[in-house]
C-alpha cells in the first residue's frame, strides 16, 4: 500500500472539529446530515431541461420573473460574495498576487499563503483509485448550511428559475447543493456536491458528470470552469464532488494544441472527437463535439468510469461552458510516494491538481512566486505526466470504453487550434481581475 503524509486542504469550516461529534437528531449546528438538512429551506435554482438541446445553443433562457439575472454573475457569485460579507471564509482570496508567467505558454502563478495554514496531517492511500466512504472521516454532511449557496436540480420545463427558500424535502430525498470551498484558489471557488445525503464516494458515473456539465453550461461563460480530482489525483476528501471558479483568463492548457485521434462512428459531422494534447507539458486528451451535452457528457462518462475502475488516477478540466472536456491522467502522487519526485519540486508544496495541471499554479512561498518561470512550471507539470507507453495505454482504455474509432482519415488529423475569446469582458462581476500581464 502507497501512502504520502500529507496536509489536507480544509474546504469547510467544520473539517477541524472532532470525528466523534454527534449526529443525533437536533445536533443544533444545521448541517448536511440526515438530522438537520430534511427539514431546512435552502435557495434552490433549477437548470433549463436540455431534451438535447445542441452545446451551441449559448444564449441563457429564463423564466420571466428571473430574466435579467444570470447564473453565475448574479447568483453564484452575488451568493459567494455574501458568505464573504459573513467572514465564512479562511482568508480573502481576492487580494492573493496573481500574475502570467513570460513565456510560450503563459502559466499563471499565484501567491496563496493562506492556503496551507490550519491544517491537520492525514494519511492518503494514493495506489487506489476507488475507496469506500468513510463516515467516520469529515465528509459534507458535516457541513454547516451557511456554507451552502443553493440547491441545484433541473426542472420540468426549458426555463431556468431560482426561489430563494424552499423546503428541502418537495426537492429531492438527497439534493444536489453547491457550497463555497473555504479555503478558495480563487474568486467564486465553490464545491457541487451530488446527492449529499447519498454519501457517494469520490468515483464519477453518468448522472453526476451530466450535472457538472448542466452547471459549465448553465454558467454560460468561458472563464467559469469545473474540475475534478480522482483518488490518488489529488482530491482529499472521500466524497463525491466537483469544484469550480471563476478565472478571467485562460488557461494554457486551453490554449494548447490538439491533434483529432478518435472519432465517433458514423458520418455525422456533430460527433463526438477526442484529441491528442500537443506541446504541454501534460499528456492529455481533449473530448469536443457532439449535437447535446447529454451527448458529449455521455462518451466522456464511459471513459473516466473504465480508468477508475482500471485503477488509474486522473484530473478533469470542464471548459468552455461544456463544449470541451480535458482528461489529465497522472501519477505525481504514485512517483511522490516512492520517494522519484526531485527536491526542488517537493519543496515548493504545490499539489498538482486538476488547477495546476491546466495550468493555474498555487504557490505558497513568496520566493517561489518571485522566482517563477515557464522553466520551473513545466518542470514540475512534467512529473505529473504518464510516460508515453503509459499514456497510450488510457488511451486504449479509452477508444474502447466510449466506443470510437481511430482517427485515420488525413483531414481528421489535422492540428486543431482551439479559438477562445482572449478579450472578454465580464458582465456583472464584483471585483476586477487580478491576473497581471
Amino acid at each position: 500500500m502507497l501512502t504520502i503524509k500529507r496536509v489536507a486542504t480544509v474546504v469547510s469550516n467544520y473539517q477541524e472539529e472532532d470525528d466523534d461529534s454527534s449526529t443525533s437528531l437536533g445536533c443544533g449546528r444545521n448541517c448536511l446530515a440526515r438530522c438537520c438538512l430534511p427539514v431546512a429551506q435552502l435557495s434552490l435554482h433549477l437548470f433549463k431541461k436540455d431534451d438535447s438541446v445542441p452545446i451551441e445553443a449559448g444564449v441563457e433562457e429564463s423564466s420571466e420573473e428571473i430574466s435579467e439575472i444570470s447564473f453565475l454573475h448574479n447568483l453564484l457569485l452575488g451568493q459567494w460574495d455574501d458568505r464573504m460579507n459573513q467572514s465564512l471564509f479562511r482568508y480573502d482570496v481576492t487580494t492573493c498576487e496573481t500574475k502570467i508567467i513570460p513565456g510560450q505558454h503563459k502559466f499563471i502563478a499565484q501567491l496563496n499563503e493562506g492556503r496551507h495554514l490550519k491544517k491537520r496531517p492525514t494519511e492518503f492511500r494514493v495506489d487506489q483509485v476507488l475507496q469506500s466512504f468513510d463516515e467516520n472521516k469529515f465528509n459534507f454532511t458535516k457541513v454547516g448550511q451557511e456554507e451552502v449557496l443553493f440547491m441545484f436540480h433541473q426542472s420540468t420545463d426549458h426555463k431556468s428559475h431560482f426561489i430563494p427558500n424552499f423546503p428541502v424535502r418537495k426537492v429531492s430525498a438527497s439534493p444536489n447543493v453547491v457550497a463555497i470551498n473555504v479555503s478558495p484558489i480563487e474568486y467564486g471557488h465553490v464545491l457541487l456536491i451530488p446527492r449529499v445525503l447519498d454519501c457517494l464516494a469520490q468515483r464519477i458515473d453518468h448522472d453526476s458528470f451530466l450535472l457538472a456539465m448542466h452547471m459549465a453550461k448553465e454558467a454560460a461563460d468561458p472563464f467559469f470552469r469545473l474540475g475534478y480530482n480522482s483518488l490518488g489525483a489529488f482530491a482529499t476528501i472521500n466524497h463525491l464532488h466537483f469544484q469550480g471558479y471563476y478565472l478571467a483568463t485562460n488557461f494554457p492548457v486551453e490554449k494548447a494544441p490538439t491533434q483529432i485521434v478518435a472519432v465517433e462512428k458514423g458520418l455525422d459531422p456533430r460527433g463526438v472527437h477526442v484529441s491528442e494534447l500537443l506541446n504541454y507539458p501534460v499528456r492529455g486528451l481533449v473530448f469536443e463535439g457532439g449535437n447535446s451535452i447529454q451527448h458529449l457528457s455521455h462518451f466522456v462518462s464511459f471513459a473516466l468510469v473504465r480508468l477508475q475502475d482500471n485503477n488509474i488516477p486522473f484530473n478533469v478540466l470542464i471548459s468552455d461552458s461544456g463544449k470541451r472536456i480535458f482528461l489529465l491522467p497522472q501519477c505525481f502522487a504514485e512517483r511522490q510516494a516512492l520517494g522519484k519526485v526531485s527536491k526542488e519540486i517537493m519543496d515548493a508544496q504545490v499539489n498538482p491538481a486538476v488547477w495546476e495541471i491546466s495550468g493555474h499554479l498555487v504557490l505558497k512561498r513568496r520566493k517561489d512566486f518571485d522566482d517563477a518561470s515557464e522553466a520551473f512550471a513545466w518542470k514540475l507539470l512534467a512529473e505529473v505526466s504518464l510516460s508515453e507507453d503509459k499514456f497510450q495505454e488510457v488511451k486504449a482504455h479509452v477508444m474502447e470504453a466510449s466506443g470510437l474509432c481511430e482517427a485515420d482519415d488525413a483531414q481528421d488529423k489535422l492540428t486543431n487550434m482551439p479559438d477562445l475569446p482572449h478579450n472578454f469582458e465580464p458582465t456583472t462581476s464584483s471585483v476586477d481581475c487580478a491576473v497581471q500581464q
